[in-house]
């Protein structure tokens, strides 16, 4: 964790959170920063540049820790995104918290309030939502052809297995690989942007602002408990919320549609081109083969779970491509059997768990106290696993069956003897691929061989090679391309001449495939680079300004016992919260200006931001008028430094409720370790304290 110093005087939580935080701040905007983590034990080193690679490398045995990577993780496993918006807001939000406390603020109001203020704001940044709509009406079957060549020894962009994606609308991936560099850093031209999105300057947004629609409106309570895992209660518990929380903004101009799927997929790929270029050629792909399908009828909609990555590290990163089908690495000593089978037709068996002689499935009773000892590693004839291995060689032979894809673990002694007689099995398989085969060839995943009969074997399978033997990487394995007709599986293949970027890339590849998979989903986008975030902070700065109605003081309503003395503190520290809380806000566009080398230093950032937050507010409705301004805020601050020329400024995009959840989490775990000490140290009596006894005890 980051070198900090804990003052014991001050929440030793809070601090331990924000320490915490610190590390992940470069990952921040569309330039991250990445990081070596180096393995204490072996010395060897990786690449990261994701929140969830950072924290398995931190030393995260505190209770702090402990539920900070519980949070990440519920992030992670939820939307697979938002992890390193949510590290950063858990460190801004434990400092505004800390500087609350230092001011007086008791522990109850800064939850009620900071909590209301985070609804608000979801509410708030509704306006800046983007339908998305017929994203897939454009395409038609001539939209995409993909052609597999010939295997070429040299391995050329053209070669074994790559699938060539030829465009009519001017290949415009192919256009964003070309013009982005291996770091990721933006290259000096961007000329691409004005073919592959709709960028609309300042004179013509009014026009479209006055014929777009809103898109569903997203408005969500929020409930603090102690759980781990941060539950939320029922309505029973919600908090309610004040009159005075809501902007009185009139009728707000609203964010035009989006329905052109490559000016999403530019809009969502946050300045890693290269790899959205790929998950979008992925969604495409996917759209093709299930469209084709003479039984579609109901709307396209993207499964990420029909789509997997195949690594391979030592080949140049021109060679990554997406590929109908499962490309996998399998030993070099099936070179020989590749070349047989590659231009026949055959049959395969689809084995759920392990195929090895001791597997059982869940709940047989293995027989105990048996022992088998071996004076060599060759296997005597009457043995029990050359015998099972001769049973299952049996049943293959019998079905004719020259492909066996295991779920699980694979024999060693199975496996040679299988390649013997000119069959490949192939071990640890996604069970994904064997659902795809299964509805491609009809086939029946079995539990055991002795279980196969004619009903479970599946027909029509296809191999060829994607590497040549001159490109065998360092673990002398080669890749294979395994495929059948109306096969619903596609592989990412991943390739990179750096080892120790491999796994980096991988996690740069999945965050794209999940930001258009949940936009896709979801058919609506924030506006992007920023405006979400500078929304929140103005209309937060707004609220601090704005008297609390005395009629309604339903934000304490969830105390046990509410009190003119809660009354009267959230009167007095309202604004404070507000403004702290706002603190959180303006410390992430600046981390994400200063990431991008936008500004040289924290202190133009802020003057720049500061700028902007106090002509918005004086406009009267923010929203409007981050609407009204996006292409010029666009070229200064929401996504600076790409051009200068605001025709050639995309739009920028986020996900709605990944986002939104980050925020949400990041609050709740804050909080959490807040009240949770609070408890710990005073237990819940200071809620009947009056003012009086109020004053100098400072709420840990």
């Amino acid at each position: 964790m980051a070198c900090s110093i804990i003052n014991k005087r001050r929440h030793v939580g809070l601090q331990q959170l924000s320490s915490f935080a610190q590390t992940g701040r470069s990952f921040l905007g569309p330039v991250k920063a990445t990081k070596f983590i180096t393995d204490a034990e072996c010395h060897e080193s990786v690449l990261i540049s994701s929140t969830v690679r950072l924290l398995e490398g931190l030393d995260l045995t505190c209770a702090v820790g402990q539920l900070l990577n519980e949070a990440v993780q519920a992030q992670n496993g939820a939307y697979r995104i938002g992890t390193s918006t949510l590290l950063f807001l858990v460190g801004a939000w434990s400092r505004a918290v800390e500087e609350c406390l230092h001011l007086g603020v008791p522990t109850t109001v800064i939850v009620s309030v900071m909590s209301e203020g985070l609804n608000s704001c979801i509410e708030a940044v509704v306006s800046l939502q983007v339908p998305i709509c017929n994203v897939f009406d454009h395409m038609d079957n001539s939209s995409i052809v993909y052609k597999l060549e010939t295997v070429d020894v040299n391995l050329r962009p053209s070669g074994p297995g790559l699938l060539q994606e030829k465009r009519d609308f001017k290949d415009a991936t192919s256009q964003l690989l070309s013009s982005y560099s291996l770091s990721g850093r933006h290259a000096a031209s961007l000329k691409f942007f004005k073919t592959q999105a709709k960028v609309e300057t300042e004179e013509n947004i009014p026009q479209t602002l006055r014929n777009s629609l809103l898109a569903d409106s997203f408005c969500r309570k929020s409930a603090l408990t102690h759980s781990r895992h941060f539950n939320r209660a029922d309505n029973s518990h919600r908090i309610s919320r004040p009159d005075g929380f809501l902007e009185q903004c009139g009728s707000t101009p609203k964010a035009s549609r989006c329905n052109d799927l490559v000016e999403l997929a530019v809009g969502l790929s946050h300045g890693d081109h290269s790899s959205m270029a790929l998950a979008e050629a992925a969604v495409r792909l996917q759209w093709q083969s299930v469209y084709l399908q003479d039984n579609y009828k109901a709307p396209f909609m993207f499964d990420a779970s029909r789509l997997l990555t195949c690594c391979l590290p030592g080949l140049p990163e021109a060679f990554s491509c997406v590929c109908l089908g499962y490309v996998t690495v399998v030993p070099m000593s099936s070179l020989t059997l590749i070349k047989e089978l590659q231009d026949q037709p055959f049959r395969v068996i689809l084995i759920e768990g392990d195929l090895t002689e001791s597997y059982r499935h869940l709940g047989f009773n293995k027989s105990v106290n048996i022992k088998t000892k071996l004076d060599s590693g060759k296997l005597p004839e009457d043995s029990a696993e050359e015998l099972w291995a001769k049973s299952v060689l049996q049943v293959l032979t019998q079905f004719n069956v020259s492909l066996v894809l295991v779920q699980g673990n694979v024999s060693e002694h199975l496996t040679e003897k299988c390649l013997h007689s000119k069959r490949l099995v192939i071990g640890s398989v996604n069970g994904s691929v064997l659902q795809a085969f299964a509805e491609a060839t009809r086939a029946t995943p079995v539990a055991y061989v002795t279980q196969v009969n004619e009903d479970c074997v599946g027909s029509e399978v296809s191999v060829t090679s994607w590497t040549s033997p001159h490109d065998v990487n360092r673990s002398n394995r080669m890749a294979i391309l395994l495929k059948t007709e109306r096969i619903n599986l596609i592989t990412a293949v991943l390739t990179s001449p750096v080892s120790a970027q491999m796994e980096a890339k991988e996690d740069r590849f999945w965050s794209c495939v999940y930001r258009l998979s949940h936009a896709l989903k979801e058919e609506k986008v924030f506006l992007g680079g920023g405006a979400v975030e500078f929304l929140c902070l103005s209309h937060l700065q707004i609220l601090a300004e704005q008297p609390l109605n005395k009629e309604n003081n339903a934000c304490s309503g969830w105390l046990p016992d509410s009190s003119s003395w809660m009354a009267s503190s959230l009167s007095v520290y309202r604004p404070t919260v507000l403004k702290c809380m706002a603190s959180g806000w303006h410390e992430y566009l600046s981390a994400v200006m200063c990431n991008t080398a936008t500004r040289p230093s924290a202190v133009e950032a802020s003057t720049c931001i500061q700028h902007h937050v106090q002509k918005a507010t004086n406009s009267g409705s923010p929203s409007s008028y981050i609407l009204s301004k996006y292409s010029k805020l666009s070229s200064e601050l929401f996504h600076s430094g790409i051009s200068d020329n605001l025709e050639l400024v995309p739009r920028v995009y986020d996900t709605v409720t990944p986002k939104t959840e980050a925020w949400h989490r990041a609050l709740n775990l804050v909080l959490l370790v807040l009240q949770t000490d609070s408890e710990i140290i005073t237990g819940l009596e200071h809620t009947q304290i009056n003012s009086q006894e109020l004053d100098g005890v400072l709420f840990l």
